[in-house]
């Protein structure tokens, strides 16, 4: 089945427009609670099934099911939210809010919470104006592709689910999980070496006025650090404006002119990070890849001396690994993709240039605030500043160039795009490389050149994306 709702990080779009909706928002709580009482999801059956699925029937030992939900700072969250609560509870199932926390704050406590799933009502690094729905099984990793087509075919057909509806008793209740915020500080302290204080550092933590401003700034205030706050002053319409990872130059202004060791910036659910080091200098996510591997290597903690990244990922990252004998794997765009692969293959550490860092020893999605700690670990243990230490990785020139479209045809349809891009592979040979894709979460496509001249590249990408444009506008 096509997708029409899911992309590679959720449902996301502008808040109020189709599909994200009440109305959606609504089903989507419905079909998941349907799923956890027929245990598709979750921990245990609250329903079964006649053959046929004709009706509906309690089971002898009935399991209401329980999901958590969080959100970030967005305006329109407290739609959304309530619509998915109100979806749940319709179908029996129970709720447990969380207010605003980070995507991989919601995935800790539905997995310590034994909860049966969890939602995310996010959209990310994405302007206020969008919104978007994450779910995680009740692990805390996202679900699979085969999960979400299910889920897909029970929003779009709602229908299906018509004939069950609780009354009385069996109707969901929801509550509040007060102590949520605390409980994720805890659990972020614990991923930083004992042996090790934040005593004498002094860090700027931008929160991008997200998810994350009222956790980050406190764990590395508590493990000794002076913060310098940013981003820390939500109002439901500032998310991510001018901030947090997507907007570093603030960041980086703030720590030249205090002196700080290092930048920490998130995003508005704080699962990814770029970090600036102290010349006010950014360090990506591969650079992070490429710090942390060696650093783990070396403590005897690299599972399989490999690392997961993904097809946007700087062909520089593999020559600063290769020379301490740690691989690199490759999937496609997503941090889903990376953690499959990760739990495949038994590794323990990967990621995206765009700041998704997943430690798995620690989390089951990206966390920037468990990736800022690793770094600041890795600082100390070698006793090197990080613009030292960040000399280890040595990207190649790459260029890339966002293209807004209206639609997204499907590159192979497009015949003038393609020749372009025939063309500059041609040129560059086997000293560069092009990637083309569509963003999983916006309406753009991703123009993307690794070449040994910038300047070249740059005129390369964009020629293609003029061509994109002139095509998809």
């Amino acid at each position: 089945m096509a997708r029409q709702l899911f992309g590679t990080d959720g449902i996301r779009g502008e808040a109020n427009r189709h599909p994200m909706t009440a109305d959606i928002a609504f089903r989507t709580g419905r079909a998941l609670a349907f799923m956890v009482g027929t245990g598709r999801l979750g921990r245990g059956p609250t329903l079964a099934t006649s053959p046929g699925n004709a009706t509906l029937l309690p089971t002898s030992t009935p399991h209401r099911g329980r999901v958590v939900i969080g959100k970030d700072t967005r305006l329109s969250g407290y739609m959304i939210e309530q619509a998915i609560c109100a979806g749940i509870t319709s179908m029996g199932t129970d709720v447990m809010l969380t207010g605003p926390l980070p995507t991989p704050g919601v995935a800790f406590i539905t997995s310590s919470m034994r909860a049966d799933a969890g939602v995310v009502v996010s959209a990310s690094h994405n302007p206020y104006q969008d919104n978007g729905i994450k779910i995680f099984g009740h692990d805390g990793f996202k679900l699979d592709d085969a999960i979400e087509e299910e889920l897909e075919r029970l929003i779009l057909e709602p229908h299906r689910l018509d004939k069950y509806q609780p009354t009385g008793r069996d109707i969901g209740r929801a509550t509040r999980i007060d102590d949520a915020k605390g409980r994720f500080i805890v659990h972020l302290k614990a991923t930083f070496p004992s042996s090790l204080t934040l005593e004498g550092l002094k860090i700027v933590v931008d929160c991008a006025h997200g998810a994350a401003y009222a956790t980050a700034p406190h764990v590395f205030r508590e493990l000794g650090a002076e913060v310098v706050e940013l981003g820390t002053d939500p109002n439901g319409t500032n998310i991510n404006d001018g901030c947090g990872s997507t907007h570093p130059e603030l960041l980086a202004r703030t720590v030249v002119a205090e002196g700080a060791h290092l930048g920490v910036a998130l995003d508005g659910d704080a699962d990814r990070v770029i970090i600036v080091d102290d010349m006010g200098r950014i360090v990506d996510g591969d650079a992070v890849m490429a710090i942390c591997a060696r650093e783990l290597k070396s403590q005897g903690g690299l599972h399989g001396d490999r690392i997961v990244a993904t097809v946007m990922s700087n062909v520089g990252l593999e020559r600063a690994l290769h020379k301490v004998g740690i691989g690199v794997d490759r999937v496609q765009v997503g941090d889903r993709y990376v953690v499959e692969r990760m739990r495949d293959q038994g590794l323990n550490l990967g990621g995206e240039q765009s700041g998704h860092v997943v430690f798995l020893d620690h989390a089951t999605t990206g966390d920037g605030t468990v990736a800022a700690l690793a770094i600041v670990a890795a600082m100390l243990r070698v006793g090197q500043p990080l613009s030292t230490l960040a000399g280890i990785f040595e990207p190649s020139p790459q260029e890339l160039i966002n293209v807004r479209v209206n639609k997204k045809v499907p590159l192979d349809e497009l015949p003038t795009v393609q020749a372009v891009i025939a063309e500059v592979e041609a040129t560059l040979g086997s000293g560069g490389r092009v990637l083309v894709r569509y963003s999983g979460t916006e309406l753009k496509a991703r123009v993307m050149i690794e070449g040994d001249d910038a300047g070249t590249i740059r005129a390369m990408a964009e020629r293609i994306a003029d061509a994109l444009h002139r095509a998809l506008a």
